[in-house]
């Protein structure tokens, strides 16, 4: 049975599913079984989520060639990637520290996560997982890998403290972004939130809100958010290979007026900077087949 900490038991009672997460939560392992092997040796791309060194939550994308995630052995997996230069993980990343990861396959619709400790070895990581589950299929946007570009050269990023016109319109058409959070431990995770362009919505040019829909009912992101309020979010331009990077706080609002259609409750986040690379990615995606069962 998964060990769940406070803030993650309290949401779970408040929303009426700790039952549902105590039974769901026996699928949580800290070994790496040999299907997750296999999944993770076929991604081109994960998202991990870690604290920089002023302790503010970040989420970043790694990416590399089918392979450049697998696993070493039964509790350790190798990432053969870092953080791009400028971004906020590079130099957090270089000691040992937690980290929380999630791998996405849009092309099928499936997802695991990993947490654990990232110790940098040479130009990649190496974690040792602490914890091992997959996810349900529920609000992942298909999409088609249409190109690796591994040689593109990244432009320089560009750095603010309020997103402008252009960056809310980009936070506005988004189907898919991912999210760091922490306990008061530091243990990071990295979670996927997904929905229809608009689930993410701009209240003013530094302040966001998004629906919590219904899931695993572990709720290890609103529960890390229930007790460190400290949040990054992550927002990847499929098309341009692009990301938008915001760091932050995020508050759970229980206020049913604030719930969107469908929605448990609504996850308020107040950015304290943003960092913007246009075409800094290797990788290329077609266009969204959004998932049937979004609300």
């Amino acid at each position: 049975m998964a060990s769940f900490h406070s803030g993650e038991l309290a949401v779970q009672q408040r929303m009426g599913q700790a039952a549902v997460a105590d039974r769901v939560g026996r699928m949580i392992r800290a070994d790496i079984p040999a299907v997750a092997a296999s999944f993770l040796a076929e991604q081109p791309m994960v998202v991990v989520g870690a604290a920089d060194d002023t302790g503010r939550l970040w989420a970043s994308e790694l990416a590399g060639p089918p392979g450049f995630v697998h696993a070493v052995d039964a509790s350790t997996i190798a990432v053969d990637a870092r953080p791009a230069v400028g971004d906020p993980l590079g130099e957090a990343l270089t000691g040992s520290v937690p980290i929380g990861m999630i791998a996405l396959q849009p092309q099928r619709r499936r997802r695991m996560r990993v947490n654990g400790t990232a110790t940098a070895v040479g130009d990649g990581l190496r974690i040792v997982t602490d914890q091992v589950y997959s996810n349900c299929p529920k609000y992942i946007t298909r999409r088609q890998l249409e190109s690796y570009q591994p040689d593109a050269e990244p432009p320089a990023s560009r750095h603010g403290t309020e997103l402008d016109a252009r960056q809310q319109a980009m936070v506005t058409a988004a189907d898919t972004f991912f999210v760091a959070t922490a306990d008061t431990e530091g243990n990071a995770d990295a979670s996927h939130r997904g929905g229809n362009p608009g689930f993410l919505e701009v209240l003013s040019p530094t302040r966001l809100r998004w629906p919590d829909y219904r899931g695993n009912s572990m709720f290890m992101t609103l529960g890390n958010i229930q007790v460190n309020p400290r949040c990054g979010i992550l927002i990847p331009d499929w098309t341009t290979g692009g990301t938008l990077q915001l760091t932050g706080t995020a508050e759970l609002i229980w206020a049913p007026e604030t719930f969107a259609a469908g929605a448990q409750c609504s996850i308020d986040f107040t950015l304290t900077e943003v960092i913007e690379r246009s075409g800094a990615g290797p990788l290329r995606w077609g266009p969204p087949e959004l998932s049937p069962v979004n609300p």
